[in-house]
């Protein structure tokens, strides 16, 4: 049995505590304080929804924001997805994960980094999102493990009141803001509601192969 590896440590800001880069063979982990799994390389399914169901509603050609690199697999559906004229932005609070996105997981990252499309903006995606009104045609949110704070208590900015009122505010007209979750929310459908969205919920599978366990994703537009 190939015993886990353990590749790099890399601290959160703002009290989060330290996330680790764990591999096992041509597997690969990110790991919260308390052990608890953040991301795996062999889960990517409902990353790559998260891009492509909201490029679907806004079309192929605009300006994407990406909240959490991740292990990259919605920045690579969103580049999949959009033309050639299209930008995206990817905000990651860790600077080290842009680095293991280089490094040990390349291959994962398979060139997105440096498609001249993307643009990489270390920081908190709040910060870029309370600056740009009216900047984005989507809004992907895949951070922490959904709107409940688990790594980072400061990204309930990023889901509370004032937070989805700025990102309502940073959208263009007809623009999406989808947000990613381990877990669904009944609280958070609301309070997407009380922003002012017209809320989609969805029920996606985990794992590429359309099997296993499911993650939640929002549909959040502006209402008509």
């Amino acid at each position: 049995m190939i015993r886990w590896e353990h590749l790099g440590t890399a601290t959160v800001p703002d009290g989060g505590g330290e996330l680790g880069l764990m591999r096992r063979g041509q597997e690969f982990s990110i790991m919260a304080p308390g052990g608890i799994e953040l991301m795996n390389s062999r889960l990517s399914g409902s990353e790559e929804a998260l891009a492509k169901l909201a490029i679907e509603r806004v079309g192929a050609e605009g300006h994407v924001l990406v909240g959490g690199y991740g292990m990259g697999f919605t920045l690579r559906a969103a580049l999949a997805a959009l033309g050639p004229k299209s930008q995206v932005t990817v905000a990651e609070l860790v600077p080290e994960v842009i680095d293991w996105a280089r490094g040990p997981m390349a291959e994962l990252t398979a060139g997105g980094l440096d498609d001249p499309r993307t643009t990489v903006a270390l920081g908190d995606v709040g910060e870029l999102i309370r600056a740009r009104a009216g900047a984005y045609d989507a809004i992907l949110l895949d951070v922490d493990n959904g709107p409940e704070g688990l790594s980072r208590p400061a990204n309930d900015r990023i889901y509370n009141g004032a937070g989805l009122a700025a990102a309502k505010a940073a959208l263009r007209p007809g623009g999406v803001l989808a947000v990613w979750s381990s877990a669904p929310s009944a609280a958070f459908t609301k309070r997407l509601r009380g922003a002012g969205f017209a809320v989609e919920e969805l029920s996606v599978r985990a794992s590429i192969h359309k099997r296993g366990g499911r993650h939640t994703i929002w549909m959040a537009s502006q209402r008509s």
